[in-house]
């Protein structure tokens, strides 16, 4: 099947990663970040360039919506695609300068000579797969942004390939790309009415084969602890250290439920930040858990342990506000199993190898999912997000737009419920 030529995907992902699109959790407006309106209104102008229709910017809350109209006479369930524009505040996202590394040959890349920033196989082993790839780095300095501007580009890849070579059946499709998903909030604003799919998938994973339907359980968790500051030449028996009562918390968790010894769908407590004094002491953990009794266990061991130092210290040493964050989301995709079935096949027609494995975090598509919008989660070719050893690979990325052609014809031709 000869088809119309499009722009290449890693010419539009390197475009991409020229917008600063950091979210950040602690500004408390949606989005958390006005310089993500800049990458949505791009979108929106590339998506109304390439022809899509409903096209829909969101001014108010950055979201970009749009509809890939079917070209069939029969009415077919409705599939969308989403991915995210906002990347992690872990490191900066400013003035990403993207190079491509051609046929790597298996050793250690040095990102940035003068830092001493080098992408190593021996820190990185799954970089051993990628011999004779071309690859996508950074410059040691920023992230990439692969996660998720990797989706954005697959998914308009995609989108301007169907627009463009009408001899390629699909039913009706509809885009989606969410701010803040970095920081919870991906999903806070997002119009399912509006969107109008049936189902969908979130194109935000990593590692090429990817298709995650589980995730963990989560919570946030804030503790205040107060203590009592009195000068240490005359403190006995009427200081209170709140600081040390942080350390004294966190040595009643379990030593080995932290993520730097648990793997697959073992659960973890993560402390994220602890400030203080001796006076007061803030500190965040977050609690995860695939499993939802054990997830419920892990909340009950952290009200436990602020009773008992409240017992010991006294009423009000701590205050707890704990407050579920997202939940599995393989409960909402058991009744839609077709949603996986169909991924798996449009894979295996790419020539790729589906992997399923459990998520350890979570997705937009996780909320969606319990919001009424059955979402799993694809693969991007992206790898080591969230920092500056950050890498994308180019022939897996050609694949991942290959893979979503393939669930658009799919969805073309399924009758199932």
């Amino acid at each position: 099947m000869s088809t119309t030529k499009v722009e290449d995907v890693i010419d539009r992902f390197i475009r991409y990663t020229k917008f600063d699109t950091q979210s950040d959790e602690n500004t408390g407006t949606s989005p958390s970040t006005a310089k993500q309106h800049e990458l949505a209104k791009e979108l929106e102008k590339e998506l109304i360039g390439i022809g899509c229709s409903d096209v829909y910017y969101d001014r108010e809350h950055c979201y970009v919506y749009a509809t890939i109209p079917s070209n069939i006479p029969q009415k077919r369930k409705v599939i969308g695609f989403i991915s995210h524009m906002d990347t992690s505040d872990a490191v900066s996202g400013k003035d990403v300068k993207a190079r491509i590394v051609e046929n790597y040959d298996g050793k250690d890349i040095v990102l940035n000579k003068k830092e001493n920033v080098i992408l190593s196989p021996k820190d990185f082993p799954e970089l051993s797969n990628h011999v004779g790839e071309d690859l996508i780095v950074t410059d040691g300095t920023t992230l990439l942004g692969a996660d998720d501007k990797a989706g954005i580009s697959e998914i308009m890849t995609m989108a301007e390939t169907l627009l463009k070579n009408p001899q390629i059946p699909h039913g009706e499709i509809k885009i989606g790309f969410t701010p803040d998903e970095e920081i919870g909030e991906g999903t806070k604003h997002f119009d399912i009415k509006r969107f109008g799919a049936d189902y969908a998938y979130t194109v935000d994973g990593g590692k090429l084969g990817e298709l995650e339907y589980e995730n963990f359980n989560a919570a946030e968790a804030e503790l205040i602890i107060h203590g009592r500051s009195v000068h240490p030449g005359d403190a006995k028996n009427k200081m209170v250290n709140a600081t040390l009562l942080a350390y004294e918390f966190q040595s009643m968790l379990p030593v080995f439920e932290n993520p730097m010894y648990t793997e697959g769908r073992e659960g973890f407590y993560h402390l994220t930040l602890m400030k203080g004094t001796c006076d007061k002491a803030v500190v965040y953990y977050i609690i995860r858990d695939h499993d939802m009794n054990k997830f419920n266990a892990k909340k009950d061991r952290f009200k436990a342990i602020v009773d008992y130092m409240n017992e010991k210290y006294g009423k009000g040493t701590i205050e707890l506000t704990l407050e579920d964050s997202y939940y599995n989301m393989i409960e909402k995709i058991k009744p839609h199993m077709h949603l996986i079935e169909n991924a798996r096949k449009a894979m295996e027609d790419a020539g790729v190898t589906p992997i399923t494995n459990p998520i350890r975090g979570g997705t937009d598509g996780a909320a969606l999912s319990y919001k009424g919008l059955p979402c799993p989660n694809l693969c991007t070719g992206g790898y080591n997000y969230h920092g500056k050893y950050e890498y994308a690979s180019i022939p897996e990325m050609h694949k991942v737009v290959d893979i979503l052609l393939n669930i658009a014809s799919i969805y073309g031709e399924y009758e199932g419920k």
